[in-house]
């Protein structure tokens, strides 16, 4: 029995054997079959993906990774609008997310995340949202719902918010006037073919008195329309002053008026480059200030302190955020916050000096500036032509023709040119070519130099010319026997008479010689330390930084050296560093803001002098440059004596004429008053005439001016061309006296 056993498992074996693969002959074998599994895509990342292009709001980004059934029910700008919209109503500054936790099966998954709202004026607010998403082609999509954003939006609903807008804040000048406020105000103009001609100058006059438009300026448009338009606008003023001359203003013909209820500019714009207007909020930035808390509705700072204390003269608004059903019906209030009164600014602006520096350059197109000398606060800031801000207001009735008449104007009211407009400098740079002459070394203050009609130290094919040959050549074209002319050449000087007398030939050695020493910068760096070619820092307007060249050869040398060649300058850096001359070297950060004040009358914000620099002059060279520039005042031989003849408050000064290359020169004097008086600080003041001619003719004129309001209230003097205080003489004489740079 064992034995049949064994052979049983002996031929089995051998059935085995011969039955398994071999290892020669030709017969081959397949290998088993192996199963391929792709691991499915993380669905985190997805959602980082998709939620990475939420925080920067890029939505062409995520629509992509919508659901191929969330892309059918949703066009890409209704998905955008509706992500934009819900953001808009929450004024979501930023945002932030973090992912939670996460489920996946094989062919859908879910994702939850945390995502905090930042928003301008409802706080944070913060929702745990759960995303559903689809695999479709091998990648995670997101089955979009608006409960992603918010979960309370899940079904249609929406956002509504209720805004509480406080009223703007108010506008002062230093001693509390008020510049700009919300007021009672009427529209006026005038109907030419219904005036009565014998009555035109008093109308005229009582609109005058009313609008601060003069009546020469109101006549001039009366009569330049012999079509007699249906309606020339001439100005605004206060329901109040209007109603005090009501009684008077019936009894005249071709007077029209409209009464509108607005934020009103007082006198037609007191500082109106400083102060800027306000506008409403255009549509291309509607999305920009819903972030920021703002309605949409409200009228913003376009320009000046209106634009860059919009923080303060706006407020908060408060805000109540609503849940909306589709049917309209409340759901829930998610968020509500108070509004926050707006606050007050008081300007460093003295109204009534402002007003006499607008009205000292009358007609001109130019700009004045006067710094307080030793602080840096701006007392007055007047760019002429100016504009009316009421224009601006949609419920004024002259606001179509005004804006109109602004944008269309050849005179470009709306550039600052006391801090916009750039310009070459002229003979006031020759402070800065003496400083550079005496830091150097190279010269001292009693150098000499024979100043004469002609510079040829550049060879006999660039011959210069001083100021004074100019007048020569006139008088020898108007008499060709003159052999000797009025008009001479200034002869040996030393350096600061060489400023007194702005000699030319002078300050083009001092820029040849530097220049031919290797000196190349000194003069270039001697301007930018002095704060030209650089903004001022004046922060609450916007300004232009100019440029000081840097010369290339002896002729750009000697030009740069006189202010000319590509040199570029605004009249408030020149102020700026006429305070520093006159306060012993320290250039201040120009303010126009005294102090903001809250609805409590608390000052949240007040002025503080701001040390900028100090000008790389030696205390001892800085005091024989301010000697020079009183003797301008002083001497007798000095360019603007003259002109300041019979003033008793102290004046260190320099007068200045600029060639343009195409039209008259522009007229320039710059300087600052020693009065040292408790009651009134010094002040630096410069005065700049487009194309006004020499500097002594009408800068000097208006900076005496200038001096007179400040220091007496109001002006004393006459101009030459004047027959009394702003009053033109007609016809307009031309200037009598020698005319000097």
């Amino acid at each position: 029995m064992k034995k049949t056993t064994w052979l049983n498992i002996i031929l089995i074996v051998i059935l085995l054997v011969a039955c398994s693969p071999q290892n020669g002959g030709s017969q081959t074998t397949n290998p088993p079959p192996q199963v391929g599994v792709t691991a499915a895509p993380s669905v985190e990342n997805a959602m980082q993906t998709f939620m990475d292009a939420w925080m920067v709001e890029d939505f062409a980004s995520m629509y992509p990774m919508l659901t191929q059934a969330s892309r059918d029910t949703i066009p890409l700008d209704d998905f955008s609008s509706r992500i934009k919209n819900a953001l808009n109503a929450m004024n979501v500054a930023s945002m932030e997310y973090n992912i939670t936790s996460s489920l996946t099966n094989p062919r859908t998954a879910q994702v939850a995340y945390h995502i905090t709202y930042h928003t301008s004026l409802l706080g944070d607010i913060q929702r745990e949202p759960l995303a559903k998403l689809s695999l479709e082609n091998g990648e995670w999509h997101v089955l979009w719902d608006d409960g992603l954003i918010l979960p309370e939006l899940q079904g249609g609903n929406k956002l509504q918010v209720d805004y509480r807008i406080p009223a703007r804040g108010d506008i002062y000048d230093s001693n509390g006037d008020a510049v700009v406020t919300q007021a009672d105000a009427i529209s006026l103009g005038i109907v030419p073919s219904e005036i009565i001609p014998d009555q035109s100058g008093i109308l005229f006059y009582e609109l005058e008195q009313l609008t601060g438009v003069k009546a020469g300026t109101i006549m001039a448009q009366y009569e330049n329309y012999p079509e007699n338009p249906a309606y020339i606008p001439v100005g605004e003023t206060t329901a109040e002053n209007f109603n005090n001359r009501a009684a008077v203003l019936s009894n005249y013909p071709g007077l029209w008026w409209f009464d509108y209820s607005a934020r009103y500019y007082f006198d037609g714009g007191i500082a109106p480059h400083v102060v800027g207007y306000t506008q409403y909020i255009s549509p291309e930035n509607l999305d920009t200030y819903r972030r920021l808390g703002y309605s949409g509705t409200e009228k913003i700072g376009t320009s000046g302190v209106e634009k860059s204390g919009e923080t303060y003269l706006a407020g908060k608004s408060g805000a109540s955020l609503y849940v909306v059903a589709p049917d309209g019906t409340i759901l829930s209030n998610l968020a509500k916050v108070d509004a926050q009164p707006a606050q007050s600014i008081n300007l460093t602006i003295n109204r009534d000096l402002q007003l006499n520096a607008q009205q000292a350059l009358g007609a001109f197109n130019g700009a004045v500036v006067v710094l307080e000398r030793d602080t840096g606060r701006v007392l007055a800031m007047a760019s002429t032509p100016g504009f009316d801000p009421n224009v601006f207001e949609p419920a004024n009735y002259n606001n179509t023709t005004g804006i109109n008449n602004l944008f269309n104007d050849y005179n470009q009211p709306l550039i600052n040119r006391a801090a916009q407009g750039t310009y070459p400098l002229g003979s006031i740079f020759k402070i800065i070519t003496m400083s550079a002459g005496l830091e150097s070394g190279v010269f001292t203050p009693e150098s000499t130099y024979d100043c004469q009609y002609d510079f040829t130290e550049l060879g006999d094919t660039h011959i210069l010319h001083d100021w004074t040959w100019g007048y020569c050549e006139q008088e020898k074209a108007a008499d060709p026997t003159v052999t000797s002319c009025r008009v001479k050449p200034s002869g040996m000087l030393t350096l600061p008479e060489g400023l007194m007398r702005s000699c030319d030939p002078w300050f083009f050695h001092i820029g040849l010689t530097l220049f031919d020493q290797g000196l190349t910068t000194a003069v270039s760096d001697m301007a930018t330390g002095f704060g030209l070619g650089a903004s001022t820092g004046i922060q609450q307007i916007d300004e232009s930084p100019g440029f000081v060249p840097v010369p290339g050869d002896g002729v750009e040398a000697t030009s740069l050296a006189i202010g000319q060649g590509n040199l570029q300058v605004t009249p408030l850096q020149v102020a700026s560093f006429m305070a520093a001359l006159g306060n012993g070297g320290t250039l201040f950060r120009p303010q126009v803001i005294e102090k903001v004040e809250n609805v409590n009358g608390d000052a949240t914000l007040t002025f503080t002098p701001e040390k900028i620099s100090s000008l790389p002059v030696k205390p001892e060279n800085l005091q024989v440059i301010q000697d020079a520039m009183i003797s301008v005042i002083k001497n007798p031989r000095g360019t603007a004596y003259i002109r300041f003849s019979g003033l008793d408050i102290p004046v260190a000064g320099k007068t200045s004429t600029s060639e343009t290359g195409f039209t008259d020169p522009h007229a320039w004097f710059g300087g600052y008053t020693l009065a040292n008086r408790e009651d009134k600080p010094d002040i630096a003041i410069i005065v700049f005439v487009e194309n006004g001619g020499e500097g002594s003719y009408y800068a000097a004129p208006i900076f005496r001016r200038i001096v007179e309001s400040y220091f007496y209230g109001r002006p004393q003097s006459v101009y030459w061309w004047e027959s009394s205080i702003g009053v033109t003489r007609t016809p307009t004489p031309p200037p009598t006296e020698t005319p000097v740079p």
